[in-house]
């Protein structure tokens, strides 16, 4: 198993593959080359934890050699930032564990998870230097929720009721300077919208990567129902991190940095187009991966903390910076 020491030298790399471009391999480092043969990108294959592929490209068995080699994941997605394909790099027998996520029936976890996400979203909002009335009311309101949610005997439909309550007070106070609608998974109806799909993609994977790594079956869920096709635990276990995405969008929407000129609209739908697709994957993930020790920690310890039947009180908690 991979140690929070090493988790930290590791890098997430984000090649947009344009026509006549190719990656090959060399000395153990990942290159792309342009047209012309020129490196456009380098990255040494020791401290690659997940490569996203985006545009189109041929998989070759060099590829896959080496990433099982190095035990990086790689994501393959179209210049839309669409999710084609995912190879985890990921442990493979880990029977007990998976024995404990078949058997495993309660929702004390769930609960646990949901009311670590309403904190972090309350937390982001107490952030904020200049808090409205409307702010300083939703905070007061995430917290009872977040008591709400923690009450023995929920059922998962009422675990969910809770959490989607809050989200959208949340993102209500959230994003009130920018005439927030709703939240539409997929939609892409505003800007914001578009933004968070492309930070919640990038977010799904690296954990997706981090419980593959541990022997997890990613489709069996805690909270979310389980769903042909749809890896249910990634999604239980992003809500804690989901609030660092959507504070790295507000700061970015706050600096000027968000450009409605960057994108193009197609029946009411806000598309990013392929040119300026690098610019708003960078402002995500940079925030993303300053808190990527954090995140590893949180996984790491939930592993150890399931697999061994550990309470719900044991569980990790993880925090949004500048919490009290």
């Amino acid at each position: 198993m991979m140690s929070t020491r090493d988790f930290e030298h590791k890098q997430i790399a984000f090649v947009f593959i344009e026509r006549g471009e190719k990656i090959s391999f060399k000395n153990d480092n990942i290159i792309v080359s342009d047209a012309e043969g020129k490196t456009k990108h380098q990255s040494t294959c020791y401290r690659l934890f997940a490569l996203f592929v985006c545009g189109d490209f041929c998989l070759t068995t060099g590829i896959l050699d080496r990433a099982k080699k190095f035990g990086f994941s790689i994501v393959f997605m179209t210049v839309n930032m669409r999710i084609i394909s995912i190879l985890p790099a990921k442990a493979e027998g880990n029977v007990l564990l998976r024995k404990k996520q078949y058997e495993y029936k309660g929702t004390e976890i769930a609960a646990h998870i949901i009311a670590n996400k309403i904190r972090n979203q309350a937390e982001t909002l107490k952030s904020r230097r200049k808090k409205t009335d409307r702010d300083k009311e939703t905070i007061k309101s995430l917290a009872q929720y977040e008591r709400d949610v923690r009450k023995t005997g929920l059922s998962r439909q009422e675990i969910m009721g809770i959490e989607g309550i809050s989200a959208k007070l949340y993102f209500q106070s959230m994003f009130a300077d920018y005439s927030w609608k709703s939240r539409q998974p997929r939609v892409k109806g505003d800007i914001i919208n578009t933004l968070m799909d492309i930070g919640y993609t990038i977010l799904f994977n690296i954990v997706n990567a981090l419980l593959e790594m541990y022997g997890f079956d990613v489709y069996e869920g805690i909270l979310h129902t389980n769903f042909f096709h749809r890896k249910s635990l990634v999604c239980d276990l992003e809500e804690p991190f989901r609030p660092i995405v959507d504070a790295a969008i507000l700061k970015s929407l706050n600096l000027g940095q968000v450009s409605e000129k960057d994108f193009w609209r197609n029946q009411n739908q806000y598309i990013l187009p392929w040119k300026n697709s690098k610019k708003y994957v960078g402002i995500v993930l940079e925030e993303l991966m300053r808190r990527k020790g954090d995140i590893f920690l949180f996984l790491q310890s939930y592993y150890r903390a399931f697999v061994r039947g550990k309470p719900v009180e044991d569980f990790p908690v993880f925090k949004i910076e500048g919490e009290e």
